[in-house]
């Protein structure tokens, strides 16, 4: 029992994968590719432990061909260059590169002759965002296909298979009395999933009739016992960002420094906090502190320029002023809205005074007639509609209670009376 759990259990065939079946189920475009021998270069794009690796390997079975595997963790532009050497003496070979958002351009660039020319097959595999964090002429060739976390029946279904199919965990014969535990903290995660049943089973005292019973206090008992140190491969990566992301939602600077520190610490993406933290600005602080946006902004373009150890400064000046900012989600709350409003009621049309008209047929149809032009009046405002007929009066902003809003609540209230009830 070397191996982790997941290790021993990484399936070698397209049927035995669960997820991801609007890219590998029946009649799905990659198992079509795969089938056909025809597997374009791709970047297999989603969170962790959800099989990206897996894909690649089973590719590589199901094609027969030549499989070379870097991490961009320990590799550069040397080890790229040799697996292409060695891929040239050979009709065809893939390249898997396991987080691939971690390579440099210049290590980047290396692989955009090979992949042009055929010699590799390139599979890349990343976490991230590829078209932030990939070449835009490398990501030009390559597919790039979107995993998804694993939902809770595919959870349940993992670990059906891992009793059955693994013979260690079948001779203590778990027996899952609960799962809630076990499928919260796995957050989608097939291997973190498979690991921490691992952990519970080996760890577990009470055996009744030869059976290991799976409870939820087990499971949480055996979690906080094996809290490991950062993972920036997945392992505790999205626990600690989201801890921090909450810390400065929650206003907390020191919980915030801490959660950063623990990730300069454990060799986290500098760009990854940084971009994390832009998002945050806007989500949490927005109009109640719109400079937190232009800091958080700067702070990315700042960090891309100076790179590690001093970024570190950077980003906790950054940290600390958005934890320290007056929060609003009012922006947020209300794109929210917008979107399940337009999912409810459809496509409504445009009010004829607000559509635009760039011919005479358009004008003779009322196009943009009775449009009243704001700066043309008092104040640069008009009372006119803006949305459509269905949904006049209907509040889908409303400002949050910090001193800013408060006055663009008072703002709206002059403007709008009493339409939208501000």
């Amino acid at each position: 029992m070397a191996a982790p759990l997941a290790e021993r259990l990484r399936p070698a065939s397209l049927n035995e994968l669960i997820g991801q079946e609007h890219l590998t189920g029946t009649g799905s475009i990659l198992r079509k590719a795969i089938e056909q021998g025809n597997v374009p270069s791709m970047i297999l794009w989603g969170p962790p432990g959800v099989g990206k690796t897996t894909i690649a390997n089973i590719i590589a079975n199901e094609l027969r061909i030549p499989f070379f595997t870097l991490s961009a963790i320990s590799s550069g532009v040397k080890e790229v260059r040799e697996v292409i050497e060695k891929a040239k003496n050979l009709d065809k070979a893939i390249l898997f590169i396991d987080e691939i958002h971690r390579f440099n351009k210049s290590q980047q660039d290396a692989l955009l002759g090979a992949v042009e020319k055929g010699t590799i097959t390139l599979i890349g595999a990343t976490t991230e965002n590829p078209s932030f964090e990939v070449n835009s002429a490398l990501l030009s060739r390559c597919q790039v296909y979107v995993l998804k976390s694993l939902s809770e029946p595919q959870l349940l279904a993992l670990i059906r298979q891992a009793i059955e199919k693994d013979d260690w965990l079948n001779s203590r014969n778990p027996q899952l009395l609960e799962t809630e535990a076990l499928l919260r903290l796995a957050g989608g995660d097939g291997r973190k999933l498979l690991n921490l049943l691992e952990l519970v089973v080996q760890s577990a005292g009470d055996v009744v009739n030869g059976n290991v019973e799976v409870t939820n206090d087990l499971v949480m008992a055996v979690a906080q016992q094996q809290l490991a140190m950062y993972d920036k491969s997945g392992e505790q990566h999205y626990d600690i960002i989201s801890a921090f992301i909450k810390s400065m939602r929650g206003s907390d600077p020191n919980g915030a420094v801490y959660w950063l520190a623990r990730m300069i610490a454990g060799g986290e993406d500098v760009k990854f906090i940084a971009r994390r933290m832009v998002i945050l600005a806007s989500e949490d602080i927005g109009n109640a502190n719109p400079n937190a946006l232009l800091l958080a902004n700067a702070c990315f373009e700042a960090v891309n320029k100076i790179g590690h150890p001093e970024s570190r400064i950077i980003l906790s000046q950054c940290a600390v002023y958005l934890a320290t900012s007056p929060k609003s989600n009012s922006s947020y709350m209300a794109i929210d809205a917008a979107l399940a409003l337009v999912a409810q009621t459809g496509d409504l049309p445009v009010p004829l005074h607000l559509r635009n008209a760039p011919t005479k047929l358009m004008k003779n149809l009322g196009y943009g007639r009775n449009y009243e032009y704001a700066h043309s009046h008092e104040g640069n405002f008009s009372l006119q509609e803006y949305l459509p007929d269905a949904l006049q009066g209907r509040m889908l902003y409303e400002p949050s209670a910090n001193a800013r809003e408060e006055e663009i609540r008072k703002f709206l209230r002059t403007r709008w009376k009493d339409k939208y009830g501000y």
